[in-house]
């Protein structure tokens, strides 16, 4: 975090700047006149920025100065000599008194401030990108506790939104070298009903990330809770006859996606889930799924689909989520779900419409290639030509049974 001297893009501390660039313009030129950009953009704070003690007080000097050099009733002599230390050491002791107080002016809002102190600090990207090329995200499910052993206390660490909570347990990461040491997020807030609690950021981990330990949700449910898949966790495996793919999923871009996923695990079955749509890359995307130049961009449309409804199971809709560009690789809903489809190819000519919940390990990107070439029949759906399989491929949604890197 800045040191609260150097807080210049601070839109209330630049518009005093602004004002007092206009005053001291009038007189003189100031040796340490900021650059016009750093007035005009809010994010470009310079190294060379002068601290605000020494500005502030060069200021109110001047500000003395035009204000003796104008008309005023004459004094003794001895008075006037006495104005200039005067005026001086009050300058600074006005300065002294806004760098002692600004600090509080960038406090988080709320709580007590000896216990805000403690809050972290997460810049953007701080986290990594660990869902294996998923878009940065950190999303929880409302009214949802889980449960588990702490990492971190939410009585000593605070924040102040539930997406710095999120970034505060991928910061415990360990990027390539091993799962996190959290994968679980606690966070109170809203501050009505949180009262004291309000800002509490639990850090758990789970003894089984694809069974978290939960509170059951419901509106009475004070809590927003989220999960963290490091390297190596949160694969599941898409058994077929043809092979088995091994999907990562993303469970902080995609959570109430991925929290259904876990459902059917408990299920210990997938029954009726299947794949019916079948459409290789044909002469329009090469193997790594770029776009061949000139090519059209289907049909065939370079995917499989299917769907993840099990039977006697109703299936509730499930609102978008993040929608990145899609991908090769990228498992996403068609709509609302329950009908999916994995991409064998970049699409990014869909826009980004389609809620990402996962994506295929690339080792198992054959597998989908392979399904892609079985038999298939030409259909047509809302004007669409399609390509759908013969024979229904069966899905079984299970635990992955070795260790995969993703």
């Amino acid at each position: 975090m800045l040191r609260p001297s150097f807080q210049c893009r601070n839109s209330s501390i630049t518009q005093k700047f602004r004002n007092s660039e206009i005053l001291c313009s009038k007189s003189e030129q100031k040796p340490h006149k900021f650059p016009q950009s750093t007035l005009v953009s809010p994010a470009f704070v310079p190294e060379f920025v002068t601290p605000i003690s020494v500005t502030c007080s060069s200021i109110w000097v001047r500000q003395f100065f035009a204000i003796s050099q104008m008309g005023r009733k004459q004094i003794d002599q001895e008075a006037s000599r006495l104005t200039l230390p005067i005026l001086i050491l009050v300058s600074f002791i006005s300065c002294a008194a806004v760098y002692t107080f600004l600090p509080f002016l960038f406090r988080l809002n709320g709580g007590d401030p000896s216990k805000l102190e403690s809050f972290a600090v997460i810049r953007d990207g701080d986290a990594g990108n660990l869902e294996g090329g998923a878009e940065e995200c950190c999303r929880g499910i409302e009214n949802l506790e889980y449960w588990g052993p702490a990492v971190k206390w939410g009585s000593e660490f605070k924040f102040n939104s539930s997406e710095l909570c999120c970034k505060a347990c991928k910061a415990m990461c360990n990027g390539n070298d091993g799962p996190c040491l959290c994968d679980t997020w606690v966070y109170c807030g809203n501050r009505t009903e949180c009262g004291s609690k309000f800002g509490e950021c639990w850090l758990k981990k789970q003894k089984d990330t694809l069974a978290p330990d939960r509170q059951e949700g419901g509106t009475t449910s004070i809590w927003t809770s989220g999960l963290i898949f490091g390297r190596g966790e949160g694969i599941v495996a898409l058994e077929t006859d043809h092979g088995t793919l091994h999907i990562k999923l993303f469970p902080d871009c995609a959570p109430h996606s991925v929290a259904y996923i876990l459902e059917l695990l408990e299920l210990r079955h997938c029954a009726g889930c299947h794949f019916y749509r079948a459409e290789g890359r044909g002469q329009s995307w090469d193997s790594k799924g770029n776009p061949i130049e000139n090519a059209p961009l289907g049909p065939p449309f370079a995917l499989i689909q299917g769907t993840l409804e099990t039977q006697g199971e109703p299936f509730k809709k499930i609102s978008p989520e993040v929608c990145p560009y899609i991908k090769r690789g990228s498992v996403a809903w068609v709509g609302s779900g329950p009908e999916f489809f994995i991409s064998l190819a970049n699409h990014q000519e869909w826009n980004k419409v389609y809620t990402v919940f996962g994506s295929v390990l690339p080792e198992d990107m054959e597998v989908a290639e392979k399904i892609a070439g079985l038999p298939t029949k030409p259909d047509v759906w809302n004007n669409v030509n399609v390509s759908v399989l013969q024979e229904h491929v069966p899905l079984r949604l299970k635990r992955m049974k070795k260790s995969h890197g993703d």
